[in-house]
């Protein structure tokens, strides 16, 4: 048809749901195998709104990863919808992900209610002149509402500015998959788990589901694996009495509407490959195959394997052959020398699609000759993952332990011990009870050595010995204050709001405010009268120094709990306020932080003496894009936008909302604040990225004053203030005083720290590898470090000096000391928090200003490796030391076994579930009083854990019974610098960091995109033992350097830039 009509491009366009998509891939395919060859394609998604899904469902980057495969794709792009405005952030990812030519072609605008569409020419032209300048696009045009005159004035407007180059995205090398999110294995990737229990051989409760036809039930067995960690689910429906083809068709239907489910990849695991196929018609994303083999040779493989190819599917490759099943390491490397051959140089096939499942075979079954099986399989993983280091590797865990079926105890932890030792090897991913993998360092001691003996083959009565010892496990399933002085509550109403307010006394909030709707004309009277009359007095006095900041958040408190009781009579008052033309408005803030970045106490508390100021105040949470935050400005009519950030990527994230402001022409306001925040990074990096004032904000009690001079009618000369100001830092900035200081990278790597490295003053830990660690909260807490926490407070002052002081501010610390006693006795009595970490010791050695980390003592497995930065700032003393943490670990050369250690830990688990119920409760005070309790627990448990390791690595004892102050001053051996402070400013580091102590599958830590940890009440960090380590600042570096580092790490310097923009002594 089309083709012999003689079309030259193929146009898949307006693409809502992916699984049509794909059937018109294949029909391509087919038609090119037919026929030789086919005309280009092009492709163009469609993104239903703002949510950035399709209509099925999937986010833009999983659609790509489903249909990158396609044969002749010569473009894609998006199109359709929305507007071009709504659809930049899209655009925008895209022209990052496709290495291909982009194409975009959006509606003039929305519908209107009329069912047409409103933007004019000129409006299209200009966004999407813009999209052009910014190097996004290749191909453009309209789409609904589009006329001749929109095409003409898109064309003038793009016409002589450079195409996008297509080659700038570097091609995917990636193992990915897709459901309706993408799933991207990295180097750094914790291990995958694949959910088995939807097997109708593996799990007898889905089967009698399946058989009896309760597929509801049978997909909540899916969203339980899902729920349990399993970031894949495997499908396997063979059994003699089911129609296979027929039962996988409509499981898959099913799972797939559900979202929870249908979100992660979908592995079709099958005996029978025309159930594979009736599988892979169902998955609109890039499921797995599970799976092919040269059983039948290889025209049958290569057949299969065509097909998969063309679903665009990755494949498990089974080690099985003519000869039947490899069970020794050179079996497996002959056969998938073969496959790897067939598949890549014949077929096309990438490297990353390849998922290598080497046969776990069954041990301990009294047959001498399968007693190495699993060892054998761990010593085939390391050969295969040398020669196939883009494959991945799998298999199903608990074939390994099929002989003791029915002893859940002794099943599951030799599945733990078997993943622990296999991960280590090389294992990537493998088919388990996802939510019953037990903790490698819980399992029961004597029955670990038994399981170890049996897996490693250690003994040859190893499973005798384990059989005997299995019978004892099969039964088992796996200070007083005195009352408050009332003598306040016989004054006068507006009397008596007012103490409440300036004392915090939440317990009268009700009855006064009923005895005010008696009193007052409506709500917002009682509002606009004693309740902001009494805020008055506590802003007053909070900027005369008189209130500190934990009163305020109390007054706060007082405030929101009043507003609560009058909400539901507000909005009738409202609208008779309105009916009388009386209406009045606050000005209004919207807050948030920014994308990336989970901590907020510190935004938080500046909203609290905000609002206590007069302002109304929008905080949008953690997390937020910057779309989010400008629509909610817009919806809101804020008068002022604040942006809030801890970790060094989040300035990344403000520079693009600010660039972002300033493209839908804000003129508002921009605050900016939070720890890693500064005013010389404002001035260079953000404020240029706004046209209107920008200004950073150093602390809460500063923003009162800066908000109020914003919004002043001599907000002009402020705003000129601020503008001169930071003109300043730039000029400084650019005229180089920062690199005309630094020595070159060369020079400071010569002036290297100069350590002694003697074999007698090295210990060798206790226990090489990693084990968890789950302190009990009072462990913890005698080891807090109380001086932060009054500094969150802005109480400034040494602790405890702080408490022993007879002015205001002494009371109000010894009032909020005892608050947080309070509230911690609470939070360790009732178990509102738990402490989870993980921790180990690694062979290590530095190579320049890299450390690496082995897998084992072999040291000939890299597991990790760190790229350190040095100080380059020139110092006083000719030829002084230019301090970076490799120096204090031994070089090959130095002869000394050096072990470097690693931790994470958290107190925050069950955090936040606490503070919502608070904040339910309009009680900011115990809520951030709560968050910063959390905070500090962490770090306790950091000193805690770091003490014990010391003692486990053999030179504790040096250090004696060290007092807290002592320990909170780290007068002992050793030190924890975290990625991202100043030592090793990269939080990129943490990835690796987390991928060494398979942190996020044993414990409820996680890391955000941009490397904040989940939850906020966590630490990570690295332990060096040299005697002479010592904590230090890297500073600012040179481009030297950066260049360096980048080809360290193996990216380009753009990429280094961003990672260590807050140390860069230039302008990149």
């Amino acid at each position: 048809g089309l083709v012999d009509g003689g079309v030259d491009l193929l146009l898949a366009e307006t693409v809502f749901d992916t699984l049509t998509l794909k059937a018109c891939l294949w029909a391509i395919s087919e038609f090119a195998e037919t026929r030789g060859e086919a005309p280009p394609l092009m492709i163009s998604v469609t993104i239903t709104d703002r949510s950035g899904r399709t209509l099925s469902g999937q986010t833009l980057e999983a659609f790509w990863v489903s249909v990158e495969h396609a044969p002749g794709l010569a473009s894609i792009g998006i199109n359709c919808a929305l507007g071009p405005a709504d659809m930049r952030p899209y655009i925008e990812e895209l022209a990052g992900l496709a290495p291909l030519p982009l194409t975009c072609y959006p509606n003039a605008g929305l519908p209107n209610e009329f069912g047409g569409y409103d933007e004019t020419p000129v409006q299209m032209a200009d966004v999407l002149g813009d999209f052009a300048r910014q190097g996004w696009l290749n191909m453009v045009g309209g789409c609904c509402g589009t006329t001749p005159d929109h095409i003409k004035a898109i064309a003038n407007a793009v016409t002589g500015l450079q195409a996008r180059d297509p080659q700038s995205v570097t091609p995917n090398s990636l193992s990915r998959y897709s459901g309706l999110e993408p799933l991207s294995l990295r180097p750094e990737s914790n291990f995958t788990m694949i959910g088995e229990r939807t097997n109708v051989t593996g799990s007898r409760k889905f089967a009698r589901l399946i058989k009896s036809g309760d597929h509801e039930a049978a997909v909540d067995i899916a969203r339980q694996q899902v729920a349990g960690g399993a970031n894949i689910v495997d499908v396997n429906l063979d059994e003699g009495l089911l129609d296979s083809e027929k039962e996988m068709h409509a499981f898959l239907n099913r799972i797939a509407a559900e979202p929870d489910i249908a979100a992660v990849p979908i592995m079709v695991d099958s005996s029978n490959f025309a159930v594979i196929e009736a599988g892979l018609r169902c998955l609109q994303g890039k499921g797995i195959v599970n799976s092919i083999s040269l059983k039948e040779g290889e025209e049958a493989f290569r057949e299969q394997a065509r097909v998969v190819r063309r679903y665009g599917a990755a494949v498990v490759v089974m080690a099985f052959d003519e000869e039947g099943q490899a069970v020794d390491v050179d079996r497996r490397l002959q056969i998938y020398d073969r496959a790897f051959r067939i598949l890549v140089d014949e077929l096309g096939f990438s490297p990353g699609d390849l998922i290598f499942d080497p046969n776990i075979l069954t041990v301990a079954t009294g047959m001498e000759e399968h007693d190495g099986y699993a060892r054998d399989y761990i010593d085939s993983l390391r050969q295969l993952k040398q020669r196939f280091p883009r494959v991945k590797f799998s298999g199903g865990v608990s074939n390994i332990s099929f002989s003791f079926r029915g002893n859940d105890v002794v099943r599951e932890a030799m599945h733990s011990a078997f993943l622990f030792h296999a991960i280590r090897a090389g294992m990537d991913m493998g088919i388990v009870n996802a939510g019953q993998i037990i903790v490698y360092e819980d399992i029961d001691a004597e029955l670990l050595e038994h399981v170890e003996d049996v897996l490693l083959a250690r003994r040859t009565d190893a499973t005798e010995r384990l059989l005997q010892l299995a019978d004892r496990f099969r039964s088992q399933e796996g200070s007083q204050r005195e009352g408050p002085d009332d003598s306040w509550r016989e004054s006068s109403l507006d009397e008596r709001v007012e103490y409440a307010l300036l004392h915090g006394r939440t317990d009268f909030v009700e009855q006064d405010m009923e005895e005010a709707l008696g009193i007052y004309d409506g709500p917002l009277k009682i509002i606009e009268g004693p309740l902001m009359a009494g805020m008055n007095v506590v802003g007053d006095l909070f900027g005369a120094g008189k209130m500190f900041l934990p009163q305020v958040v109390k007054s706060a408190r007082v405030m929101k709990q009043a507003v609560a009781y009058l909400e539901p009579l507000m909005e009738q008052a409202r609208r008779e306020a309105a009916a009388r033309g009386d209406v009045s408005r606050r000005k209004h803030i919207v807050m948030a932080t920014v994308k990336g970045d989970v901590h907020d106490i510190g935004k938080n508390i500046v909203a609290v003496v905000l609002r206590c100021n007069g302002y109304d105040v929008t905080d949008l949470g953690v997390m937020v894009p910057a779309e989010r935050i400008l629509e909610t400005a817009r919806e809101t009519d804020a008068d002022m936008i604040g942006l809030s950030g801890l970790i060094t990527p989040s300035l990344d994230e403000m520079v693009r909302a600010a660039k972002e402001m300033d493209r839908q022409q804000f003129t508002v306001p921009l605050l900016i604040g939070g720890a890693t925040t500064s005013r010389r990074h404002t001035a260079v990096k953000i404020a240029p990225a706004y046209e209107h004032a920008t200004i950073h904000v150093a602390d809460a009690s500063r923003a009162p004053g800066v908000v109020s001079r914003l919004l002043s009618d001599d907000s002009s000369t402020f705003i000129e203030a601020n503008h001169q100001e930071q003109e300043r830092a730039r000029i400084d900035f650019a005229g180089g005083q920062q690199e005309r200081d630094l020595v070159p990278y060369e020079e400071a790597v010569q002036n290297r720290l100069q350590v002694s490295f003697d074999q007698s003053r090295f210990h060798t830990p206790s226990s090489v590898g990693v084990q968890s660690t789950n302190p009990s909260l009072d462990q913890v807490a005698d080891l807090i470090d109380w001086g932060p926490f009054f500094h969150v407070w802005e109480l400034r002052g040494s602790y405890p000096a702080l408490l022993q002081t007879d002015d205001a501010k002494g009371a109000q610390a010894r009032e909020l000391f005892a608050d947080a006693q309070q509230l911690l006795e609470k939070v360790m009595g009732e178990n509102w928090l738990q402490a989870e970490g993980r921790y180990g010791f690694f062979p290590a050695e530095s190579q320049g200003d890299d450390v690496v980390l082995w897998t084992d003592d072999t040291r000939t497995h890299e597991m990790s490796r760190y790229s350190f930065l040095r100080q380059q700032r020139r110092k006083r003393e000719p030829g002084a030391a230019m301090y970076c943490l490799a120096d204090f670990v031994a070089t090959a050369e130095d002869g000394i076994e050096d072990y470097v250690g690693a931790f994470a830990v958290t107190t925050g688990l069950g955090c936040e579930q606490h503070v919502a119920r608070l904040e339910a409760d309009n009680d900011d005070y115990q809520a951030i009083l709560l968050k910063a309790l959390a905070d500090r627990l962490a770090e306790a448990y950091a000193e805690f854990l770091h003490r014990q390791v010391r003692s486990e690595w053999g030179f504790g004892e040096e250090e004696g019974d060290l007092s807290l102050d002592r320990l909170l001053q780290a007068d002992y051996r050793s030190i924890r610098p975290a990625p991202g402070y100043p030592a090793c400013p990269n939080h990129d580091d943490k990835k690796q960091l987390f991928a060494s102590l398979d942190v996020e599958n044993t414990t409820g830590l996680s890391l955000t995109e941009t490397c904040a940890m989940l939850p906020a009440a966590s630490v990570c960090g690295l332990y060096f033992q040299h005697p002479q380590a010592r904590y230090f600042s890297v500073g600012p570096i040179g481009r030297d350097q950066v260049e360096d580092f980048a080809k360290r790490k193996g990216i380009d310097t753009s990429s280094a830039e961003r990672h260590l923009g807050p140390n860069l002594a230039y302008s990149p």
